[in-house]
């Protein structure tokens, strides 16, 4: 009979790509005849072949019992295929397994080549219960006079402490031994497998430390000093005496070694082993910069990758050494590959400071910037050319991908605001970054371009009037107005413009003009929350001009003045009527202003002017302004108040005013009411009257039903009822009764049970109110003049600015430390308990006036309010017992 080898299987399958299932059926069918075989070579071949099935996916773990006779041959090399077959396909479900405890002790006593080909496959197949009945052949054999059997031992030791932890207690001397066995691979197993051990519980192998630095300063094996530089950084966070140890061995091999690998690993365990630190650790920390900066210039894009992500965290101790290479850095932002450039922005918003924020974000707002070449057109020739080559795929900048300019945009904003504009030094040139950022970013950060503007020229007092002069730009810039719609047009800055020139319109030189701006036509396509703010401002705007003319009236103004009231009034009409709730109401308010203003002007008469020496109409002479008093509307609206920052902590610093208990109930909750059935009394009727009882009670209960309706309809007064007074008796009885209905329901299985606590609901009516006296005077300060606006200059200002990081807080207000004390349900210190007390008045607003005979020290009873009883019924009513709950 003739047999198929693996050699021929292969050529088969080769030969038989277009059917190959039919192939590889029909050669199962044949490895089932063979596999059955007494002839253990052609078993052996048999599980050969199936190994390789089961490589390409083909299962074979319906031959494991097989698999194991092969395991038991004698022959070396048919050992080899069944151990071999064994790693393939056998998993820890594998039922064969238990079978195979005894066949392993007998091959860990045979030959060195058994041996051998055993801890090889044992390593992989082992199982708890198999790392239990084999450790102790393991642990002797340690001491094997053969070097290779040794390390394999060692090995595959490893797996059984995986499965079986218990058994490293009882290895552990026999292993630490091994560090100083003479052969060099079975030192350097050993070194792999307490480095893996080592992760876990670093603090056990602490005592190994000397053993340790003995071969770090004594071996030449790369991958042996790899894995121990490995194992000391995991040591170094629990014993600090080892960072000085270490400190000049590690130098030594950064600045001697060639290997790369050997070099990373000596980087990456001074930064995370906290060996940067102290005079040597500056040191060391230039020169693992040096190195890392290497990295990152070299072609090897992986070499690149873990250099950035190693300089990442050397940044957070050393910034000013990543700056060195702040160059180097910024040309990864760039690369093709999307991780490098991910890792580079990382790195360059770690080594962001004062000195190099304004170039470091110039040089990534240069990469948002299309290139040239991206907005010319091709030429004839080109677009030709193009036409008549192959069809290939576009070549995509990585700047022109919308994911990555979506970051980058996220990162100079991140960059630039952290700790509160930290390392921002001037605003005028942070203001116009903002702006030109929303000209390019071609992505939607609009809405966090708009905060940040908002923010910082709430905060920064010096940089509004500049901030107004850019506003007013994009506000007139059509193009934005045109492209509101699109796609990353960054729009949301339009209502950040509109709300900085309408809240600091005093900045404005001729406000005026900026009001046709806000209220053209085209204004109706931007979102609605963007016309509010506009509708707004143009508000606000209108406003401040006003006032102003009026300071300086001319009889000549009256004319400019109605001519502006009457386009505002036009367009708002038309506003009014916008489907969106917000922007018709804003309307409609300043609509209503408006027209009063008109009708102001329209009844407006010009004084004659006054001529020394003659005669003047007292008409002239009276008190009356020569301005119409209308001007003046709408300005303190919007100007009685500065708008200042408001601190983080300022609501929880507004003390809770004195006698004011959180925790009492204004209105009590309504009380559970429970009523008892009074017990059946049944009257004894003699016969041929109970008919006559019956129909009388229930005549009786109709006409006083009906009583009850009549005196609902016309209105009868309620008066309060005297409560009852409840004897003794009459609760305890109560108290019975309740107990006595409670177990019952507690034994019936079809109650469901209500007594689980529902969660307080939150009361509105809790919110305490104060009286708003005393405050400081509304009046601002006037304003005689309106300094004039120029072109923006090239160069920003030198001006040294203020901003304002802590914000407003409550007049009086102070932050006081978290009591220790119990706290109640919303969150108060719980009144009368031990701890430091609370000043007594820390608001600006003044305590309540209470008279000393009218403290209520606790909340007065709910008045029960009953209807009167009528008169004349003849009858007294029988009120059911109330049990309260």
């Amino acid at each position: 009979m003739w047999e198929r080898t693996l050699q021929d299987l292969i050529r088969g399958l080769r030969a038989n790509k277009k059917d190959e299932s039919k192939f590889i059926s029909k050669a199962v069918d044949e490895i089932r005849n063979e596999i059955k075989s007494d002839d253990m070579e052609l078993k052996a071949a048999a599980v050969l072949k199936l190994t390789y099935l089961d490589m390409l996916g083909y299962d074979m773990g319906w031959a494991s019992f097989h698999v194991v006779e092969v395991m038991s041959s004698s022959r070396a090399h048919l050992k080899s295929v069944g151990y071999l077959a064994a790693v393939q396909s056998f998993d820890q479900e594998t039922d064969v397994l238990m079978l195979t405890t005894n066949l392993l002790k007998k091959d860990l006593s045979s030959t060195p080549a058994d041996v051998a080909v055993t801890l090889n496959g044992l390593a992989h197949i082992v199982t708890p219960d198999l790392a239990r009945d084999l450790s102790p052949e393991l642990i002797a054999m340690l001491n094997h006079s053969r070097p290779n059997i040794r390390k394999r031992a060692i090995l595959a030791l490893y797996k059984v402490f995986v499965k079986n932890p218990e058994t490293a207690k009882h290895a552990r001397t026999r292993l630490e031994e091994k560090l100083e066995d003479p052969d060099p691979g079975v030192v350097a197993a050993t070194v792999n497998v307490l480095c893996e051990l080592a992760r876990h519980n670093p603090t056990d192998y602490l005592s190994l430390a000397p053993q340790l630095f003995h071969l770090l300063t004594t071996s030449s094996n790369n991958w042996m000093l790899i894995k121990i530089i490995k194992l000391f950084g995991s040591l170094c966070p629990h014993e600090p005496r080892l960072v000085k140890k270490l400190q000049p061995p590690i130098t030594d091999l950064i600045s001697t070694t060639q290997a790369i690998s050997l070099l990373y690993e000596c980087v990456h365990t001074c930064i995370i082993g906290g060996m940067l630190q102290g005079l040597n650790g500056n040191s060391l920390a230039r020169l693992c910069a040096s190195k890392l900066a290497a990295f990152i210039e070299d072609a090897d894009q992986n070499l690149k990758y873990i250099a950035l992500s190693a300089m990442t965290k050397i940044a957070p101790s050393h910034p000013h050494l990543v700056a060195e290479y702040q160059d180097t850095i910024l040309a990864s932002v760039n690369d093709q590959d999307i991780s490098i450039r991910m890792r580079a922005l990382d790195l360059v918003s770690a080594m962001v400071d004062r000195d190099n924020l304004q170039s470091i974000v110039q040089q990534v707002l240069s990469h948002l910037v299309p290139e040239k070449s991206s907005l010319a057109l091709p030429t004839a020739a080109q677009s030709l050319a193009q036409a008549t080559a192959p069809t290939t795929r576009p070549f995509l900048s990585p700047s022109q991908s919308p994911a990555y300019r979506l970051v980058l945009c996220q990162r100079i904003l991140t960059m630039c605001s952290q700790s509160t504009y930290e390392n921002v030094t001037n605003f005028e040139w942070y203001i116009s970054v903002l702006v030109d950022l929303a000209h390019i970013a071609n992505v939607d950060v609009g809405a966090e371009i708009r905060d940040q503007l908002v923010d910082v020229v709430g905060r920064v007092k010096a940089v509004r009037r500049y901030a107004v002069r850019l506003m007013y730009q994009l506000i007139s810039d059509d193009t934005r107005l045109r492209n509101a719609h699109d796609e990353g047009s960054c729009s949301e800055v339009l209502w950040a413009a509109a709300w900085v020139c309408g809240e600091y319109c005093d900045e404005l030189a001729e406000p005026h003009k900026l009001l046709p701006y806000l209220l053209q036509p085209e204004v109706s396509n931007l979102a609605p929350e963007i016309i509010a703010v506009y509708i707004q401002a143009a508000t606000k705007i209108f406003g401040s001009w006003a006032a102003s003319v009026a300071q300086r009236w001319e009889d000549d103004d009256l004319l400019d003045v109605k001519n502006v009231v009457e386009q505002l009034t036009s367009r708002l009409s038309e506003l009014v009527s916008n489907p969106h709730i917000d922007v018709q109401e804003r309307a409609a308010n300043s609509l209503q202003l408006f027209r009063f203003i008109q009708a102001d002007l329209d009844a407006h008469r010009p004084k004659p002017p006054i001529t020394p020496g003659f005669p003047t109409d007292p008409e002239v002479l009276s008190p009356e302004p020569r301005f119409p008093k209308s001007l003046y509307l709408i300005e303190p609206l919007s100007s009685t108040y500065e708008l200042n920052p408001v601190a983080t902590s300022a609501q929880a610093s507004v003390p809770i005013p004195e006698g004011l208990d959180l925790d009492a109930w204004i209105v009590p909750p309504p009380q559970e009411i429970i009523a008892d059935q009074p017990p059946d009394r049944k009257k004894k009727l003699k016969k041929g009257k109970g008919k006559e009882v019956g129909e009388s009670k229930v005549k009786g209960l109709k006409q006083k039903k009906k009583e009850e309706v009549e005196s609902v309809e016309y209105g009868d007064a309620l008066a309060p009822a005297e409560p009852e007074i409840e004897t003794p008796e009459e609760k305890a009885e109560r108290a019975r009764r309740k107990a006595e209905r409670l177990a019952q329901l507690r034994d019936d299985p079809y109650y469901i049970g209500t007594d689980v606590p529902k969660p307080p609901e939150e009361d509105i009516d809790t919110i305490p109110v104060v009286y708003l006296e005393g405050m400081p005077s509304l009046a601002g300060p006037s304003t005689q003049g309106l300094p004039a606006l120029k072109t923006p200059s090239q160069t920003f200002s030198t001006t040294s600015f203020v901003i304002d990081r802590e914000g407003e807080m409550p007049e009086g207000a102070v932050v006081s430390m978290p009591a220790s004390g119990p706290v109640s349900r919303q969150g108060t210190p719980v009144a009368g308990a031990n701890y430091e007390p609370i000043p007594a008045r820390l608001s600006a607003f003044p305590p309540y006036e209470v008279p000393d005979d009218d403290v209520r020290t606790s909340t007065p009873e709910p008045i029960k309010v009953t209807r009167p009883k009528k008169k004349g019924t003849g009858k007294k009513k029988r009120t059911p017992t109330v049990a309260n709950s």
